[in-house]
């Protein structure tokens, strides 16, 4: 399946899981500030994925925290004051290679985390998972 394909699947999903138009999704709209993707929308964007990328001959798992990230708060190693620490940045990096963090760095809000999810980031992630 081709980049292209799994663009317009991915925006299937987005449009049924967010009830988003289909102009707003782009490549570049973030989950959260441009579509309005709260943290339950996230579950159900993942079930949406594996609905729609499984076959009869391979299935489409999404493990917890591989999508978006999840319990990452709690550990003291990568989060202090608020912030990911260096190892919660390479902990983010190592999980979540479709996501570019690369603007972040400076920043490490965690609460800021899931703006860097973008439309483009899950196809990113749908093209790795499916090549695998």
């Amino acid at each position: 399946m081709g980049r292209d394909e799994i663009f317009e699947n991915v925006r299937e999903v987005l449009e049924e899981a967010l009830g988003a138009d289909e102009d707003e999704i782009t490549p570049e709209a973030s989950l959260t500030s441009d579509l309005e993707a709260e943290s339950i929308d996230f579950l159900d964007i993942v079930f949406r994925l594996e609905k729609k990328f499984s076959t009869d001959d391979q299935p489409f798992k999404i493990n917890q925290g591989e999508l978006f990230p999840e319990n990452l708060m709690e550990n003291p190693d990568w989060v202090q004051d608020g912030k990911f620490t260096d190892s919660g940045m390479a902990m983010l990096e190592e999980r979540m290679p479709h996501v570019d963090f690369s603007g972040f760095a400076d920043d490490r809000d965690v609460n800021k985390v899931a703006e860097l999810i973008t439309v483009q980031s899950i196809v990113e992630f749908v093209d790795r998972k499916l090549a695998a």
